[in-house]
């Protein structure tokens, strides 16, 4: 075993906003509840990361366009990589949005993890969301969850390292692991793991209720700094 690899963050964010192009427009026509609702983006996670990655001078990489147009957090095969409003288009129309949303996201997500592995550093790569407080009827307790795979022996310490110190920092939260959603099912962290191995990339989701950002109060900026504040004491 080396010397322990130096880590460098990356944060990204996936369901910025909830803008359909122009062209498309069209197939969201009265629409608009929908993709004000939780399914069209994550209220209240752009302005979050952007937040995170101001506060620890690390690089964002974001998206604004609505997950209904296609979904940047699934993968390719995923039943729901279209929603209802996309999955009639023909296949072609599909490949068009693919290449133009869906594959530069990723692309230069994976460039900017490799380039970083080449330099010999260790990724930690936050993925910021928010989720609704209430799904089907049933009230969510989670105000942050912190997703990861168990099997990464990497990832599965930085969550339970970071979780300790978020309970210490902010006891009024309810702070769960692998809730309200399981870190190993499809998304990209998922797909990253495929990419890069475990000492090299350790992807964490961070999943942080709704009601905790949305709408953004002085709470919620003195949330996403204990957030930035636990993070950069557990990678440094």
């Amino acid at each position: 075993e080396g010397a322990k690899m130096s880590s460098v963050l990356l944060v990204t964010c996936e369901h910025g906003g909830n803008q359909i192009p122009r062209e498309y427009r069209d197939l969201f026509h009265g629409a608009n509840d929908v993709l004000e609702s939780h399914r069209g983006w994550d209220p209240g996670a752009l302005r979050a990361a952007r937040q995170l990655a101001k506060q620890l001078q690390v690089e964002l990489i974001s998206s604004t366009t609505s997950r209904l147009l296609v979904e940047l957090n699934r993968s390719l095969h995923h039943p729901r990589l279209f929603s209802e409003f996309t999955i009639g288009l023909a296949a072609s129309e599909k490949q068009q949005i693919l290449n133009r949303w869906w594959h530069p996201h990723r692309r230069q997500i994976v460039d900017w993890i490799g380039e970083a592995v080449r330099q010999g550093q260790q990724v930690v790569h936050v993925g910021v969301h928010s989720f609704t407080p209430v799904l089907n009827g049933s009230v969510r307790r989670t105000d942050i969850g912190l997703l990861y795979d168990p099997r990464r022996p990497s990832e599965r310490r930085l969550c339970t390292q970071w979780g300790r110190l978020l309970k210490g920092n902010l006891p009024e939260m309810v702070i769960h692991r692998n809730q309200p959603y399981r870190g190993a099912a499809d998304g990209l962290t998922t797909w990253l793991r495929t990419q890069f191995e475990d000492r090299c990339y350790v992807g964490i989701e961070l999943e942080i209720n709704h009601r905790d950002l949305h709408p953004w109060t002085s709470d919620s900026t003195a949330l996403i700094r204990s957030v930035g504040m636990t993070l950069a004491e557990v990678c440094g």
